[in-house]
């Protein structure tokens, strides 16, 4: 896996400009209503989708970036932040019920991703939650990131679709696509 230090510095720079609280009000709820009490966000950056859980769930954030890392800690101080990769996670098998990425998929090559995936489900306790820009073909977006089709990419785990629908503009401008799973 390659790391862009200066694109993600950058990214981090901008990051608390693209706070969208309906977003994290939606994953928030969703969490809730699962009945879930463990939360990992998969490229928390500077955990802006964390910071609305209450203080009973235990949060969980994992990044490469050292500095968007230094501002979630100092945002979301009851949040355990670490440094680490999608494709090595440091968590036990099954330990968190809800894991979720946010437009981190899109910026990932393949064998990243393919491990990313297999990390995701090996961790996650009951859900899984994928919101990355779409296209059934996976197209280039540019020479940064790719459309994904998430659904596709879990068709050969144990899991349950539960959803996979575009989220409404007025939860994502960037209408994602919204891929819920439950894991068997």
């Amino acid at each position: 896996m390659s790391y862009d230090k200066e694109f993600w510095d950058k990214y981090t720079e901008g990051n608390e400009t693209r706070y969208n609280e309906e977003f994290s009000k939606f994953t928030r709820d969703l969490a809730i209503s699962l009945r879930c009490t463990s939360i990992l966000e998969i490229g928390c950056g500077t955990g802006i989708d964390l910071r609305l859980f209450p203080d009973t769930f235990q949060i969980y954030g994992i990044d490469l970036n050292d500095n968007a890392l230094d501002i979630a800690k100092e945002k979301l101080s009851i949040g355990n932040f670490r440094k680490g990769t999608i494709t090595d996670l440091p968590y036990e098998d099954s330990s968190i019920d809800f894991v979720f990425t946010h437009q981190l998929l899109n910026y990932l090559d393949e064998e990243t991703l393919e491990k990313g995936v297999a990390e995701m489900h090996r961790v996650a306790g009951r859900y899984i939650m994928n919101c990355e820009k779409f296209e059934e073909t996976e197209k280039q977006i540019d020479e940064n990131h790719k459309y994904r089709n998430m659904y596709k990419r879990w068709m050969n785990y144990k899991v349950r679709i539960v959803s996979n629908v575009d989220m409404h503009e007025e939860i994502d401008p960037d209408k994602s696509r919204f891929t819920l799973l439950r894991k068997m």
